[in-house]
């Protein structure tokens, strides 16, 4: 199991102003979502260190704050651990990822949907104005949300009362749990600048409140441990897998890319992969001529930006040409919409 050492001890004087309650925890009892809200007292957590460096990433629960924890302000956020920033919308480092966001209605192409999420990445604002002046750049922040969806590291989302959505509280701030960047990329926004644009989906089966003691986090490393082992039930999306096999038999199941073909004790493998991804907000369609068949490093190439097709097939990222099967028909369009959402420096 995930551990940090942690300051138990309450803070002197007891509980803060909006925690009282004989145990340490209270609860607002209500059927808006917008009130339901957990006051924990919150206790002093390592922010910053002694030369005002912030230390590294730390993913996961924080203990002591279940899901539902509320707070006063950002700087609460911040001496709990929660959200590490004061002012920043997301923390963590480009090289180890980010651990935490706040959804604090700064950026107009912001949705929440409850348990999925299309954040707008950082940069490109006009400091006095709050409007998109510019592109934003893939760096610091933003690239820190990409390396947390490469490397499947969960990040803490915490709303709040600035965000206009009915997912977030009435006041202050409230941790809204664990989340997965499942998917990153490029898209020009409602100003017209480019942003970078994340979607987030949350994890299944996390504990409420009444079980935050079970929980833990670890500062930017992982410590082996046995593995629980639990009942879980993951809602996704259902691919048409008849679909996928046909274009993958097509081919012999070797990658379009690179020609590879895999054989395993049980057959050939190879991953089917899709040009325009499936879900909201990309909506693409699970058709044959949405699908490519690709080998598992060109899988996660082609999803992460590493590699894409440019208009007469040749690959952009390698070197290469795209394999066509003769009775494999691909939709431009799609091509084209990758192109445009998935940055590749050439």
């Amino acid at each position: 199991m995930f551990s940090v050492p942690r300051q138990t001890a309450r803070p002197a004087g007891g509980l803060s102003r909006a925690a009282k309650h004989a145990d340490g925890r209270d609860r607002a009892v209500s059927g808006d979502a917008r009130l339901s809200c957990l006051r924990i007292a919150v206790r002093p957590y390592a922010t910053a260190r002694e030369d005002g460096t912030i230390p590294g990433p730390v993913f996961g629960h924080i203990p002591g704050y279940p899901v539902g924890s509320c707070f006063e302000n950002r700087a609460e956020l911040a001496d709990a651990g929660v959200h590490r920033h004061r002012q920043a919308g997301i923390s963590g480092s480009a090289s180890k990822g980010a651990d935490s966001i706040v959804l604090s209605g700064g950026y107009e192409d912001d949705q929440d949907f409850g348990n999925l999420i299309i954040y707008t990445g950082y940069g490109g604002r006009d400091p006095d104005t709050g409007r998109q002046v510019s592109d934003q750049p893939f760096s610091l922040w933003n690239r820190a949300l990409a390396y947390s969806s490469l490397n499947s590291l969960p990040v803490r989302v915490i709303r709040g009362k600035g965000h206009d959505s009915p997912h977030s509280p009435s006041a202050g701030y409230r941790y809204d749990g664990l989340y997965l960047v499942d998917d990153y990329w490029q898209d020009r926004g409602r100003a017209g600048f480019l942003v970078w644009r994340y979607r987030l989906v949350k994890l299944p089966d996390q504990l409420d409140h009444r079980e935050s003691d079970q929980q833990s986090a670890t500062e930017g490393i992982e410590v082996p441990s046995e593995a629980p082992r639990r009942e879980t039930t993951v809602l996704r999306i259902v691919r048409d897998t008849k679909q996928a096999r046909r274009i993958k038999e097509l081919y012999d199941y070797r990658c379009q890319m690179c020609g590879t073909r895999l054989e395993g004790l049980a057959g050939p493998y190879a991953e089917s992969a899709h040009i325009r991804p499936l879900g909201a907000p990309h909506n693409g369609s699970d058709t044959s001529d949405n699908i490519l068949c690709l080998c598992p490093n060109h899988h996660v190439l082609f999803d992460h930006g590493g590699i894409t097709i440019a208009e007469d097939l040749s690959l952009v990222g390698t070197q290469g040409q795209l394999t066509i099967h003769p009775r494999h028909r691909i939709n431009e369009d799609n091509l084209l919409y990758r192109r445009e959402h998935y940055r590749v420096d050439a």
